[in-house]
C-alpha cells in the first residue's frame, strides 16, 4: 500500500498544472452537462413493481384504472352547491381538466358525466338518466331542483357530492404515457397545469378548489424543494464560517468548500449525462455530498497545517498529507460508496435512484478532495505569522485532548462502555416499536398545515371516499357474476371487511347487484338481498355497466373496494391482515381474493417492500463497513472498534423514529444508511492513526491520545459543522426533509461522539495487553 501512494504522489504531484488543467476541463464539460439537470418525478419509481401487489395491479389498471388519480373538490363557500354560480364553475371545471394534457379522458368522472346517471322505480318498472340532463339551464331554479332530486336518487351523495351539500367532486386517472409525445408523463408539468389552469383561474370569492393525488402531492413537494437552494446557501455560509473559524485562513476556506462544490456539480453533471433526471425525494442528495466533501476537505487541511508547523513548506505539507490521507480517506469514502449502494437492493425505483445520486456523488470526492484540494495546497505560501498561530491554537487544542483521552483509561473505559450497553439496550427496545409507514394523516412528504393536506383532511370530512382506497380484486372463470355462489362469496367477504375497524365505506358488484334486485321489487327492502335464480341474478347485474369499475369486460374480475378513514401504518396493516384472514374462508381453486389495487395498495405493497429490505440492507451496509475495514487495518480489534458504535448509533436512531412518531418509509430508510455510511468516516480517521501507532508497540491510551492530537480537531469539527447544517431542515416546508434533519443531525454528532468516546474503550478492551497500569 506504501508503494502504492507513493507512486500516486509521485505522478500527481510531479504534473500539478496539468492535473489542475484536467480538472477545470472535466470541471466546464459537467459543468454544462450540470445545467442541463432537470426535475424528473413518475409514478411508478415510488412504487415496489415487483411486488405482489403491485403485479396485480398492473394486470388490472386498464380495466379498473390505476392509483394514479387526481380529485378535484369544488366548495361553495355559502354551503350550498345548487346555485347558477356553483353549477357554471363545476361544468368549467370539468372540461378544463379533461382538456389537460395526461388526463385519460375516457375516466374524468363528475356530474356533469354523461356516465353520472340516476335509476328510479316507477309504476312502469325503471325510469332513470343522466343527473344533469342535456337541456340543463343553471340559472333555472326549476332545473337546480331537477338536478338536486336525480342527485339522491343516483345515490352519489358522499361519493361525488359532499355529505353536507357544499361541494361537489371531479375524478380523473392519469395516463403513464404523454399521448403528445409517447414519453414518460412529466407530472410537475400536469401538477402545474392542475393549479394554473383549474385553482387559479375558477377560485373566487364564492368559489373554493381543493385538488389532491400523488402528481398534485409531488408537484407540492418539488416547489418545497426549490427551498433546497437557500438551505444549500445557508449551509454553505454556515461551513465557510466554521471553515474559517477551524483553519483561520481565507485561502485554507476558499478551496475546500471550492472542491466540495466542484464535486457536486460533477454528481449533478454525470448524472444528467447519463440520462438520469432529479427527483424531488433526491434532491437533498447534492448537499450531503456537499457536507462530506467539507468533511474530507477539512481532514486534508488539518494534515497540510500540521505539517506546516513542523516546518514543511506548502508543497512538501500537501504531498505528505495526500500520501497520509489517501488510504484512510479512500477507504472512507469507498466505504460511503458502498453503503449507498446497498440500497439498490431495494425494489423500488426511487430508492435506487437515490442509491445511484449519493453513490456517484461520493465517488467523484474521491477525486476532488482527495486528489485535487491537497493539490491546489501545495501552490500555496504559509509566512511564519500563519505558523506561529496555528503553533499556539495546537497548544491550546493539547489540553483539551489529554483530557478526552482520559476516556481509554482503566476507570473510565469500563463506565463507558456499561452506558453504551444500557443504551444500545434501550434503544433496541424502543426500536422493537418502530413502524413501517406514514403514521400521519395526510402526505406525509408535507407539513400537517400544507396546502395538499388541507386540501385532504376537508374532502376526507367532507365525502365517505377518498383517495384512500384499496380494492381487493376476485379473479375467477368467466362469467362467473352469474354465479349465486361467487356472488354470495364475494358479499359475505365485503360485509366481513366493512367491520373491520379503519374501513368507511364499501362497494362492490355483489352490493349494487342487491340494490338493483331490490329496484325490480318495487324498492322493498326485503329484496335487497342477491337472488337464487341465476335469470334474475342476471337481470340484477345486466344494469351494472364495466365502466362502474365493479366489472371487467368478461365478469371474470370483479373488485371488491375498500374505502378507508386514512392511509397510516396501523390501519393499512390491520386492513390487509385482515384481508388476507377473510379470504381463506372463501377462496377455492377457481375463485381468488388478490391484493391489490388503488392508492392503500400502492401503499400497502411499499411498506411490504420497505420492511422486507430493512434488515438486508442493514446486514449488507454494515458488511461492505466490515469487510473494508478488515482490508484496511487486516485486524479484527481495529474492525469492531470501529463497527461497534456504528451498529449502537443506529439502532438509537431508530429508537429515535418511534419516540418522535417517524415511521419507516420510501423517505425515512435511507436516512440509516446515510447515516452508517457518512459516521463510519470519524472511525476511520482515528483508527488508522491509532492502529499505526499500537503496530509500533504504543499503548492503547497512548495512540488514542496521538490520534486525537494528528485528528481530533478535524473530527470534532466536522461533526459538528455537518449537524449544524443539517439541523436547518427543522424550518423546511417539507416534513420528510424536516426528519431527515432531525435524524441525520443524531447520527453526525452522535457517531462523532461514538467515535471519540466509545471507540478508544472499546480499544482498552480488545488490546488489554497493550494498556498502562
Amino acid at each position: 500500500m506504501s508503494r502504492i501512494t507513493h507512486l500516486a504522489e509521485r505522478i500527481v504531484f510531479g504534473s500539478r498544472k496539468i492535473v489542475v488543467f484536467l480538472f477545470v476541463l472535466a470541471t466546464l464539460f459537467l459543468g454544462y452537462q450540470s445545467s442541463q439537470m432537470r426535475l424528473d418525478a413518475g409514478f411508478e419509481k415510488n412504487i415496489p413493481l415487483n411486488h405482489e401487489y403491485m403485479q396485480t395491479y398492473m394486470k388490472y389498471r386498464k380495466d379498473f384504472g390505476g392509483a394514479n388519480s387526481v380529485l378535484v373538490s369544488v366548495c361553495d363557500k355559502q354551503g350550498n352547491i345548487y346555485n347558477q354560480n356553483f353549477f357554471d364553475t363545476l361544468k368549467n371545471v370539468h372540461d378544463q381538466l379533461f382538456f389537460i394534457n395526461g388526463v385519460n379522458r375516457a375516466l374524468v368522472v363528475s356530474l356533469f358525466s354523461p356516465s353520472t346517471r340516476f335509476t328510479e322505480i316507477v309504476e312502469g318498472g325503471f325510469a332513470g338518466g343522466p343527473v344533469i340532463p342535456a337541456d340543463f339551464n343553471s340559472s333555472s331554479p326549476a332545473a337546480l331542483q331537477l338536478v338536486a332530486a336525480n342527485v339522491e336518487k343516483a345515490n352519489i351523495v358522499g361519493r361525488q357530492v359532499s355529505s353536507d351539500y357544499s361541494c361537489a367532486m371531479v375524478t380523473a386517472q392519469l395516463l403513464e404515457l404523454d399521448p403528445q409525445t409517447g414519453e414518460q408523463l412529466d407530472t410537475l408539468k400536469f401538477a402545474n397545469e392542475l393549479e394554473e389552469k383549474i385553482r387559479n383561474q375558477f377560485s373566487s370569492d364564492s368559489i373554493s378548489v381543493h385538488i389532491i393525488g400523488f402528481s398534485k402531492m409531488i408537484g407540492d413537494v418539488a416547489d418545497g424543494a426549490k427551498d433546497v437552494l437557500l438551505f444549500f446557501a445557508i449551509a454553505l455560509a454556515i461551513t465557510a464560517v466554521m471553515v474559517y473559524f477551524f483553519s483561520r485562513n481565507i485561502m485554507l476556506t476558499i478551496l475546500p468548500l471550492l472542491c466540495s462544490v466542484i464535486a457536486v456539480v460533477w454528481q449533478l453533471g454525470l448524472l444528467s449525462f447519463m440520462g438520469f433526471g432529479m427527483d424531488p425525494m433526491s434532491i437533498l442528495v447534492p448537499f450531503l455530498v456537499f457536507a462530506i466533501g467539507v468533511s474530507h476537505g477539512v481532514q486534508m487541511i488539518n494534515a497540510v497545517e500540521k505539517r506546516a508547523v513542523n516546518g514543511s513548506g506548502a508543497k512538501h505539507a500537501a504531498m505528505s498529507a495526500f500520501r497520509t490521507l489517501l488510504v484512510p480517506g479512500g477507504i472512507a469514502l469507498l466505504s460511503d460508496t458502498v453503503g449507498f449502494m446497498t440500497l439498490l437492493v431495494i425494489d423500488i425505483g426511487i430508492i435506487r435512484e437515490l442509491a445511484i445520486t449519493a453513490s456517484m456523488g461520493v465517488a467523484v470526492i474521491i477525486l476532488t478532495n482527495l486528489i485535487l484540494l491537497p493539490v491546489l495546497m501545495s501552490f500555496l505560501k504559509f509566512d511564519s505569522h500563519y505558523v506561529d498561530k496555528f503553533a499556539g491554537k495546537e497548544e491550546r487544542s493539547n489540553k483539551f485532548w489529554n483530557m478526552v483521552a482520559c476516556c481509554s483509561q482503566k476507570k473510565a473505559a469500563p463506565v463507558i462502555l456499561v452506558i453504551t450497553t444500557l443504551l444500545f439496550a434501550f434503544g433496541f427496545y424502543q426500536s422493537q416499536n418502530m413502524k413501517i409507514g406514514d403514521l400521519h394523516a395526510g402526505a406525509p412528504a408535507l407539513h400537517e398545515s400544507s396546502r395538499y393536506n388541507q386540501d385532504t383532511f376537508l374532502i376526507t370530512d367532507k365525502y365517505e371516499v377518498t383517495v384512500d382506497y384499496i380494492s381487493v380484486l376476485v379473479e375467477t372463470s368467466p362469467e362467473a357474476c352469474t354465479s349465486y355462489t361467487v356472488m354470495k362469496a364475494i358479499d359475505d367477504f365485503q360485509w366481513k371487511m366493512e367491520n373491520v375497524k379503519g374501513v368507511q365505506s364499501t362497494v362492490s358488484l355483489a352490493s349494487v347487484a342487491k340494490v338493483v334486485n331490490a329496484g325490480y321489487n318495487e324498492g322493498n327492502v326485503k329484496w335487497q338481498v342477491l337472488p337464487r335464480n341465476q335469470q334474475t341474478l342476471v337481470q340484477a347485474i345486466a344494469r351494472i355497466p364495466t365502466s362502474s369499475g365493479l366489472l371487467n369486460g368478461n365478469c371474470s374480475v370483479m373488485p371488491v373496494i375498500l374505502f378507508m378513514e386514512d392511509h397510516k401504518a396501523e390501519t393499512i396493516s390491520r386492513v390487509v391482515d385482515a384481508v388476507k384472514e377473510y379470504r381463506q374462508d372463501y377462496e377455492t381453486d377457481d375463485m381468488k381474493f388478490s391484493l391489490a389495487s388503488g392508492p392503500v395498495g400502492v401503499m400497502a405493497a411499499t411498506n411490504e417492500a420497505v420492511k422486507s429490505a430493512q434488515m438486508p440492507m442493514m446486514a449488507y451496509v454494515f458488511g461492505a463497513v466490515i469487510l473494508l475495514c478488515l482490508l484496511s487495518f487486516r485486524s479484527l480489534r481495529a474492525t469492531l472498534s470501529v463497527v461497534i458504535p456504528l451498529y449502537v448509533v443506529s439502532v438509537l436512531a431508530q429508537a429515535l423514529m418511534t419516540y418522535l412518531e417517524i415511521g419507516l418509509t420510501v423517505s425515512t430508510l435511507p436516512v440509516i444508511a446515510l447515516g452508517v455510511g457518512i459516521g463510519v468516516d470519524y472511525g476511520i480517521y482515528i483508527l488508522s492513526t491509532m492502529s499505526h501507532r499500537l503496530k509500533h508497540g504504543d499503548t492503547v491510551q497512548a495512540a488514542y491520545l496521538a490520534a486525537l492530537k494528528e485528528r481530533g480537531s478535524a473530527v470534532l469539527f466536522t461533526g459538528i459543522t455537518l449537524a449544524i447544517g443539517v439541523s436547518t431542515w427543522v424550518f423546511s416546508t417539507l416534513k420528510f426533509q424536516m426528519d431527515m434533519g432531525i435524524l441525520l443531525t443524531f447520527m453526525f454528532l452522535v457517531n462523532m461522539l461514538g467515535a471519540i468516546i466509545v471507540l478508544p474503550a472499546l480499544a482498552r478492551l480488545l488490546w488489554y495487553k497493550r494498556n498502562e497500569l
